[in-house]
């Protein structure tokens, strides 16, 4: 409106340039809100993807912990009973030599588990 109360008309070629032009943001606000929603879609995933590669990895761990601790034990207890020194010497070694192919398998496999669970999260989602 102007000072003496009359309506103040825009013309019409500059109406028809405002309304493109919010036409054009909203359009573009659109678009962009359909890429963050898609974004925050596929962190979801990859969280997901992520957390079942950790999962996996933590059993893998707890399961060799176990293993582990039950073959210290069994050795523990087998010195218990051996009868000399060379009985010890050699139980000694074989379980020392048992241990290094264990840790050797163990760490081939966390290895694998390893590459498996950050190709899965790097992986792109169809």
């Amino acid at each position: 409106m102007t000072d003496d109360g009359r309506r103040y008309d825009m013309p019409k070629d500059m109406r028809t340039l405002a309304e493109a032009g919010f036409d054009q943001a909203r359009q573009t606000f659109e678009k962009f809100l359909a890429g963050a929603e898609a974004t925050a879609g596929s962190l979801e995933e990859r969280g997901a993807t992520m957390r079942a590669g950790a999962k996996d990895i933590g059993a893998r761990v707890l399961t060799y912990a176990e293993k582990n601790v039950q073959s210290s034990l069994d050795y523990a207890q087998s010195l218990v009973h051996a009868k000399d020194l060379p009985e010890v010497l050699k139980l000694h070694s074989e379980f020392v030599q048992g241990q290094m192919r264990s840790l050797a398998e163990q760490a081939g496999d966390m290895g694998q588990a390893f590459s498996k669970a950050a190709i899965e999260a790097t992986k792109p989602k169809a």
